[in-house]
């Protein structure tokens, strides 16, 4: 290789690092600018939040105002007929009272053409008294839907603020007027003053009506069309204010709210990273304008970083070229080591393969020793009973040897009673939804599982049974409920002297009935809507979780029936509903 080849080769070799330089530099330096300013318009857009959050809580504080004073028996009286001196007199010092009270702006009553017959203001020389406002979108909106709203600036006073009404109605809902408080908001301009950003509220048109700098108030975001124009003069929304238009436009969207904006404001042409927020309720927009501070310089840092970045990989690559036969065996090493690794799992998975099966046969081994314990003590039993029955049988004594064989039988229901229930143990229950049940049947069931505790309690039981009542459930899980309301119901009368339930079952509406009443002395007030809350009980520590009338509602419910509580003379009574189901109609 001669020498201008290689001077060939190393000049294009260092073009080549430093258009990587500036290539990496530039994206980089868009990049870095782009996500400074997404982070910066996220703490931004916190803010907005922030202010959209105390906007919305002055303006909700008196949002039912006007609704409750719309209700007053002396305003709808004085609305009904001609308001003469004295009378308006009393409202306006009643009116002035009531906004001195609740702190608000202005309160004013509107008659049904829109004249102010009333005013919380009346001392002042900008008094509402007298004046007509049923041009105003406020009142034909409150007219019409019963409620109103509207931001403007007073036709009067000249003072701005945002104007809530509610109708007042007769007794034979006719509209009378309209009850109207109107709230301004210098306090919340005078705060946001405060921060050095841009704050602004724009209405439906894009016109800035809340400004937190004064030179931004009643600039319009939005080309106003004709139609726009006249509604603002019929309206006199901003009455004789002059509107001049921002001029603005995006240099970066980042979504539909957030963008990087060149304005030429009050304050000279500026980027501003502006961020809007709709306020869907009132139709208006919240604008915040921030000024990035970090941009340019996160930007710089990253152009820097790329560069060094791309350095950094001129180099790694140069010393991955030198080194590749080093990696080359290093893959190999790597290879055979994944293999090695790969035949150790597998070994270590048939080992533990191994340990489970293990663990199987021991749980079946323990499963079959205690049935054969259980089952050992009958099976002896047999075996002397059948001793003794061929004794009976060879000396003739058939009559012993019939009883003895009576024995045998209660000895092997006994075996069948113990592998039985191992079985229905293990087992889900088989009806599901869809089986045809009889209600009647599930009763009858449930106070044989409970007949030792009834008998040892001596309670009185008085059965009202319709038969058969035939319902669409799990007859298993409705036996469940029924146990449930049975042995609570033992418990409530646990102390009275004498202990009476009452189980019933009726028709009722195309439904089942199914009661469960006691004398014990029923469910107190405060508890009466909580007895099917999970883990609630009245019981003492230790005699109950309070899971089984939760259990039994959620049960009842996915029977498509329903389960109530209520208290019946001496006692409580829990009642359960479920659809009927014909006698003919197939299982």
């Amino acid at each position: 290789m001669t020498i201008n080849s290689r001077l060939l080769r190393f000049a294009l070799f260092s073009l080549l690092i430093l258009a990587g330089m500036l290539l990496s530099g530039a994206l980089a330096l868009h990049q870095g600018e782009r996500r400074a300013l997404l982070d910066e318009g996220q703490q931004t857009r916190e803010q907005l939040g922030l202010y959209a959050e105390s906007l919305h809580t002055l303006i909700e504080r008196y949002r039912a105002l006007p609704a409750v004073l719309a209700l007053d028996p002396e305003l709808r009286a004085a609305l009904r007929g001609p308001v003469s001196g004295e009378l308006q007199l009393h409202l306006n010092r009643k009116l002035e009272q009531i906004n001195g009270a609740a702190n608000s702006s202005t309160l004013e009553l509107l008659d049904r053409n829109g004249l102010a017959v009333a005013a919380s203001n009346w001392r002042l020389p900008t008094s509402y008294v007298g004046h007509n406002y049923g041009f105003r979108p406020y009142f034909l909106e409150t007219r019409t839907k019963g409620s109103g709203r509207f931001y403007a600036v007073g036709v009067i006073s000249g003072i701005p603020g945002y104007f809530l009404s509610q109708a007042v109605l007769g007794d034979a809902g006719e509209f009378l007027g309209a009850m109207v408080v109107k709230l301004e908001f210098p306090g919340l301009e005078r705060e946001w003053s405060q921060r050095p950003d841009i704050i602004l509220v724009s209405d439906a048109k894009g016109i800035v009506f809340i400004a937190n700098h004064e030179d931004w108030r009643y600039r319009e975001l939005l080309p106003i069309s004709s139609q726009g124009r006249a509604e603002l003069s019929s309206t006199r929304q901003y009455d004789k204010r002059p509107l001049v238009p921002l001029r603005h436009r995006s240099l970066q969207d980042f979504s539909a709210h957030s963008r990087l904006a060149r304005v030429d404001g009050p304050e000279g042409r500026h980027d501003y990273l502006w961020e809007s927020l709709p306020l869907e309720h009132e139709g208006w927009t919240l604008h915040l304008l921030h000024r990035p501070q970090t941009a340019t310089a996160s930007a710089r840092n990253a152009a820097l970083a790329a560069n060094g970045a791309w350095l950094a990989l001129v180099f790694l690559g140069l010393f991955l070229h030198q080194r590749w036969r080093l990696a080359r065996l290093r893959q190999r090493s790597r290879t055979e080591l994944e293999r090695l690794v790969e035949e150790r799992t597998a070994a270590l998975r048939t080992a533990q393969d191994g340990l489970v099966q293990a663990a199987k046969l021991a749980a079946l081994g323990q499963m079959s020793a205690a049935l054969a314990h259980e089952i050992n003590q009958p099976l002896t039993a047999q075996r002397m009973h059948l001793a003794s029955l061929r004794l009976l049988l060879a000396h003739g004594r058939t009559d012993e040897a019939q009883q003895a064989l009576l024995r045998l039988d209660e000895l092997l229901e006994r075996m069948a009673a113990l592998t039985g229930h191992l079985k229905t143990f293990a087992r889900k229950s088989p009806g599901g939804l869809h089986e045809r049940a009889d209600l009647a049947q599930v009763v009858d069931r449930a106070l044989q599982l409970l007949e030792p505790r009834l008998r040892g309690a001596e309670v009185a039981i008085e059965l009202h049974l319709a038969r058969p009542a035939w319902v669409r459930g799990d007859a298993i899980r409705l036996e469940q409920v029924l146990v449930n309301l049975l042995r609570n119901a033992l418990d409530a009368t646990a102390k009275q002297a004498r202990r009476e339930l009452q189980v019933g079952i009726q028709a009722e509406h195309g439904q089942w009935l199914l009661t469960v009443a006691d004398n014990g002395g029923g469910i107190a007030a405060e508890h009466l809507g909580s007895v099917f809350d999970p883990f609630f009980t009245t019981k003492p520590v230790g005699d109950g979780l309070g899971l089984g009338l939760a259990v039994s509602y959620g049960i009842v419910m996915e029977q498509g029936g329903r389960l109530e509580a209520c208290n019946q003379g001496a006692g409580a009574l829990f009642s359960l509903r479920l659809p009927a189901v014909l006698d003919e109609e197939p299982q």
